[in-house]
């Protein structure tokens, strides 16, 4: 079974059995949360395919959350040159990862 679910601002395409990661949810590890915003269903042949308008209604995709992180720090650097100007910013973009079940 395939699914494109939306979450944080993106789609994911999934499967059964994938582990994704997305943007930070609100979820302990260990728990299980629904993706409702779902906006294609499809069998792995393409065979019966489901397409919402924007979203399918009364249609889920369930996840078990397995852990909660954070990804690797990106460095941001301001510069300008002939002023002596120079920043630099790090980030680290928390992740939440899921398993699809």
């Amino acid at each position: 079974m395939l699914a494109v679910i939306a979450t944080g601002g993106k789609q994911y395409l999934v499967k059964t059995g994938n582990v994704i990661k997305v943007e930070k949810l609100d979820v302990k590890e260990g728990d299980t949360i629904k993706f409702d915003q779902v906006l294609l269903v499809a069998d792995e042949d393409g065979e019966n395919t489901k397409i919402g308008t924007p979203t399918l209604v009364g249609v889920t995709v369930s996840a078990l959350v397995t852990k909660q992180g954070k990804h690797p720090t990106i460095r941001v650097e301001k510069f300008k040159r002939k002023v002596r100007y120079h920043k630099v910013h790090g980030q680290r973009q928390r992740f939440t990862e899921v398993k699809i079940g």
